[in-house]
């Protein structure tokens, strides 16, 4: 005999588990369990049947996995939490009895957790961590932006401002942004950073206030998080970039509103003394003194020279050092008989990307757009925004003191190729000479150049974006699908409108051979031959209507295209058919309910298609209904005394609004 079976005990009610009951399981409050959620990454989950889940209750809830909550209840954070909540509970026992020394001591050893351990669970590589940044930023950049108050803390705004500056500065430094788009949200931003796509988006510098109906404690939390993240990843990309990190931050720049030029990005090497002596490992053999990199070295010449049967002699110590900092992984060029060797597959031979290879990707060559211009900034446009879009492209850019100290020059350099101003052209009265040959040699425009010219990957015309003209429309390069805008295109759809153009020439000529066919009876060995061609089935008989059409006087140009219009023509009539047949099987599986509806589409699309095809034949009957709408004769019958014989009229007839429609159409 089997086992019984329990109710609950197995299936969905065993592998799901409600939220009160994990509540009560990990024995936290709600808001702990929300918090640990979110950063063990931990959603609810829909059952195939929520009864079943719910051991026979229908009532709504949440489910989670049995699963995902017995591994929140070994989480190092969630102990934390308990901890935290026992000091919160003596902390205030000390305070109410007044015991100063005690709640100080409790003050100073007060319990904190850390998230470091989930940044290596959740993102296993380096890659994962930076595919999955772009929400990180763009809390980021948001939390950047918002007032401090009671929710809101100036040190967590100040850590995002700097968080914000550090990814600016990197992108900056590699030349890694390749879009961006002026949007009524904001600015959206696009880099490409170990060949992963990054889009954030940035706020514009308005006062921002946060609405009442969202729950700041579930974004503090996610920031939480994605602090932390962040926090490992730049450190990454600021050592593989050689840089040191984090980036030193000159006070009194950042008091003058320096913006990211209050950091100073400085060389590793420069700035720390190297401790490759202090970390290798030296042993005397033989009276000699050899190093850890010295057997290194000898060990790649020996793979390299490939000869194992002479003795290699070991450099000392106080040999002259190599300049080889990064150990590098040296091929095996040993030859071996194909034959012994067992034949491996192809993808065992084939290289994996590496960090290594993925940071030595070559640049597109629009990284360095800007590089050989000047630009200079009027007061009315932002800062931020452009300097960092100019920065990022290689270009040198200067504003002037009213938009923040740190600029590099003058609005009197002579270097400076363009302005980037956003008001309406007014003539200076009293302008010297000197200010006029500057404004001739300067080319002004207005801030959507700059945006264009980066989603064109190209230095676009000045004129179009002049001083006081019209801008052309700015629209998304952010597409990926069919359709989409593609600024590095010219006229899309070009070729599609050359082919439509085409196939509307040959019916017309179509309509007029067969017009001359009718009109002319004597030339029957013509038609016999295009006949011929149009039912053609291999090579030899579309030979021998070829030569026919030539013996009666039908040149070659009008027989190809006579020919390509009857095997489109067989085309079109052949697949009305097989879709039919394959319309009929689909059918066939199909429910009563679906059936129904479907064929309730299709009637519906097939008196639109009726609809359309009526309105395309008005240049062929417009005329002859004119007369007739003219003279009253659609709208009644015969003999129509009564109202009702001529409603029963205009009903058989064609609706009055097509008819309303093609006479003011004629």
């Amino acid at each position: 005999m089997g086992r019984l079976k329990q109710k609950g005990k197995a299936g969905a009610a065993k592998a799901y588990m409600t939220r009160s009951a994990a509540v009560k399981k990990l024995q936290c409050s709600l808001a702990d369990f929300r918090r640990l959620c979110i950063l063990k990454g931990i959603f609810p989950r829909e059952p195939r049947s929520r009864k079943k889940a719910n051991k026979g209750s229908s009532a709504p809830t949440n489910f989670y996995y049995a699963k995902d909550i017995a591994y929140l209840a070994h989480e190092p954070v969630l102990r934390k939490l308990r901890e935290h909540k026992a000091f919160a509970k003596k902390l205030s026992r000390a305070l109410g009895r007044g015991e100063w020394s005690s709640a100080k001591s409790l003050e100073e050893n007060k319990p904190v957790y850390r998230l470091d351990h989930i940044i290596k669970e959740r993102y296993p590589t380096f890659v994962d961590a930076v595919r999955d940044i772009d929400d990180a930023l763009c809390m980021i950049f948001l939390f950047a932006s918002l007032p401090s108050d009671s929710k809101v803390s100036p040190s967590l705004i100040e850590n995002c401002a700097r968080l914000a500056a550090e990814w600016q500065l990197y992108v900056m430094h590699t030349h890694s942004l390749r879009k961006v788009f002026l949007s009524i949200k904001g600015v959206y931003y696009q880099a490409e950073v170990f060949d992963q796509t990054v889009t954030w988006l940035v706020p514009y510098q308005f006062t921002q206030t946060i609405p009442s109906d969202v729950d700041v404690r579930v974004m503090l939390t996610f920031l939480e998080l994605y602090q932390t993240l962040l926090g490992f990843v730049f450190f990454k990309l600021y050592t593989d970039a050689g840089l040191v990190y984090p980036p030193p931050l000159d006070v009194k720049k950042d008091e003058g509103a320096a913006g990211v030029g209050a950091f100073n990005l400085q060389e590793a090497k420069a700035a720390r003394p190297t401790t490759t002596a202090a970390k290798s490992k030296v042993v005397e053999v033989d009276g000699k003194r050899v190093s850890s990199k010295d057997v290194r070295q000898t060990i790649k010449s020996i793979a390299t020279s490939g000869s194992g049967d002479k003795d290699v002699e070991m450099p000392s110590v106080d040999a002259e050092p190599t300049n080889e900092d990064d150990e590098e992984f040296v091929e095996d060029t040993t030859e071996e008989n194909p034959e012994d060797a067992p034949s491996a597959p192809a993808f065992t031979t084939a290289t994996l990307p590496t960090l290594k290879t993925l940071s030595t990707l070559p640049q597109s060559t629009s990284a360095k757009l800007f590089a050989p211009y000047t630009f200079w900034l009027s007061r009315e446009t932002s800062r931020p925004i452009f300097e960092f879009i100019v920065r990022s492209f290689g270009g040198r850019i200067g504003w002037p003191a009213t938009s923040g100290s740190g600029s590099p020059f003058d609005e009197s350099d002579e270097s400076i190729t363009h302005v980037i101003i956003d008001r309406p052209l007014v003539q200076r009265a009293n302008e010297s000479e000197a200010e006029k040959e500057r404004r001739r040699r300067r080319k002004y425009v207005q801030p959507q150049w700059v945006v264009d010219c980066v989603n064109a990957g190209k230095i676009l015309l000045e004129d179009l974006y002049a001083q006081g003209k019209t801008l052309p429309p700015h629209l998304s390069p952010f597409g990926e699908h069919a359709e989409a805008y593609d600024p590095t295109a010219g006229l899309v759809g070009a070729g599609e409108d050359e082919e439509m153009d085409e196939d509307e020439e040959v019916e017309g000529e179509e309509d007029e051979a067969e017009g001359s066919e009718e009109e002319a009876g004597a030339a029957r060995p013509a038609k016999s031959a295009l006949k011929a061609a149009a039912s053609a089935e291999d090579d030899a008989a579309l030979r021998a209507a070829e030569l026919a059409a030539e013996a009666a006087g039908i040149d070659y140009g009008t027989f190809e295209k006579e020919a390509k219009k009857a095997q489109k023509k067989a085309k079109k009539a052949e697949a009305p058919q097989e879709d039919e047949a394959e319309q009929d099987m689909n059918k066939m599986l199909m429910s009563n309910k679906q059936r129904k509806l479907y064929e309730r589409m299709k009637y519906g699309q097939k008196k639109r298609t009726e609809e359309v095809s009526l309105l395309r034949r008005v240049p062929t009957f417009a005329c002859g209904l004119t007369g007739a709408l003219c003279s009253d004769k659609i709208w009644s019958r015969r003999s129509a005394p009564s109202r009702r014989r001529r409603n029963g009229a205009r009903s058989r007839d064609l609706p009055r609004s097509v008819l309303l429609f093609l006479y003011c159409f004629v």
